[in-house]
């Protein structure tokens, strides 16, 4: 684990000390700019190879081989379902979308009430022992992220803010804590 010892017992402890991070400019900008997408509801191909990139560039290639109109029918179809786990499907069945860039695809879409499935969180609420297995924060399935949304979402409520504030705040708070390398031998 990349972490050293946490001096908080709970996420509860944790929040009391740690204040909600405001977003970057650049990652503001982008949800800004796709703030119609829910009102419309469908992305383009544009923008659904930008939120791709924003979270993993690396498969860039990988995106850039889905066609617009497959994109545009997946976006609708996602925006239409109520059921997390299609949609979860329906994007991680576009060619390069894992699921931690699914779960930033609807995070950019409607920060409200997602959060970006990261590494870094993972380990930390790992630590603090509120989601089980994957202690590296890799490798993670659809189940992993549903539970992982459920503990955002609880803290999102009692806190008032929005579940990309839980989750963002989280992230800075492991980089505080990090110890070692971020991706040490799976």
């Amino acid at each position: 684990m990349a972490l050293r010892r946490l001096p908080y017992r709970s996420l509860e402890a944790l929040f009391r000390r740690e204040r909600p991070r405001e977003e970057e400019p650049g990652t503001r900008a982008l949800i800004e700019r796709l703030s119609h997408v829910k009102r419309v509801g469908e992305f383009s191909r544009p923008e659904f190879l930008e939120m791709c990139r924003w979270k993993s560039p690396r498969a860039a290639p990988q995106y850039r081989r889905n066609r617009a109109a497959r994109i545009c029918q997946v976006s609708r179809a996602v925006l239409a379902s109520r059921s997390e786990e299609r949609r979860l499907d329906l994007l991680t069945g576009l060619r390069g979308v894992s699921v931690p860039v699914a779960s930033a695809i609807l995070t950019l879409v409607d920060p409200a009430r997602y959060g970006v499935l990261d590494i870094r969180v993972w380990q930390l609420l790992f630590a603090l022992g509120c989601v089980g297995g994957r202690p590296g924060g890799r490798g993670f399935l659809a189940r992993d992220w549903l539970d992982y949304l459920a503990i955002l979402r609880r803290q999102a409520r009692r806190l008032g803010i929005s579940v990309r504030e839980v989750e963002y705040t989280l992230f800075h708070s492991h980089r505080k804590f990090q110890a070692g390398l971020l991706y040490g031998p799976s």
